[in-house]
C-alpha cells in the first residue's frame, strides 16, 4: 500500500506509530502486528530506523513520509518529551496535507488528555527542554489530541481489519 502520492507528498508509510516504551509488549507490539498481517506498511523506532542514524530526524522523516498515524497515549506518554515533539509533529502534518490522526486512549481518560490532568499535567521545569515555550507547544497539542475522536482501550483490544 505504502509508495503512494499525493499532493507532491511521497507516503512511504501507511501509518506512524507514536507511543511510549511501557505499551510495547502490552499493547503496541499487538498492535504493530495486525497492522503488518492486515498488509498496513508501518514505521516503528526500533524496526524502521537503522542502527548509527540519529533518531530525532529519522523519526519526523517516518511521520512526514506516513499518510497517517496511530498514537497510543498512554499514562507515561506526557513524561517524554521525544513523544510530545513526534505529536506536534504529526499534528501539524494534520494541519498541512491531511494527515490522518487516530488517537488511542490506552488506560487514560480522553478528559485528561484534552485538560492535561493526572499523568498529562505537564509543567515547565528550570534548566531542561522544558521551557514554557515547548510546554505550551505540548499542551496545546494534548489538548487538540484530546479532543479528537479515538478508541479507547483498557487493556488488550481485539482489532478487526
Amino acid at each position: 500500500m505504502a509508495s503512494s502520492s499525493s499532493g507532491g507528498y511521497v507516503s512511504r508509510y501507511d501509518v506512524f506509530l507514536s507511543f511510549r516504551a511501557e505499551t510495547r509488549n502490552k499493547f503496541t507490539d499487538h498492535l504493530y502486528d495486525k497492522l503488518l498481517r492486515a498488509g498496513v506498511f508501518t514505521f516503528r523506532d526500533n524496526d524502521a530506523i537503522s542502527r548509527g542514524e540519529d533518531l530525532k530526524p529519522e523519526i519526523e522523516r517516518g511521520i512526514r513520509e506516513s499518510r497517517a498515524s496511530i498514537i497510543v497515549l498512554s499514562k507515561e506518554y506526557a513524561t517524554s518529551r521525544w513523544c510530545l515533539d513526534e505529536l506536534c509533529v504529526i499534528l501539524e502534518q494534520r494541519k498541512e496535507r491531511n494527515h490522518f490522526v487516530l488517537p488511542i486512549f490506552y488506560g487514560v481518560d480522553p478528559s485528561d488528555v484534552r485538560k492535561q490532568d493526572g499523568p498529562f499535567k505537564i509543567e515547565v521545569i528550570a534548566n531542561t527542554k522544558w521551557t514554557e515555550e515547548n510546554v505550551g507547544r505540548w499542551k496545546a497539542a494534548l489538548e487538540k489530541v484530546g479532543n479528537m475522536t479515538g478508541e479507547v482501550a483498557n487493556g488488550y483490544v481485539l482489532l478487526k481489519f
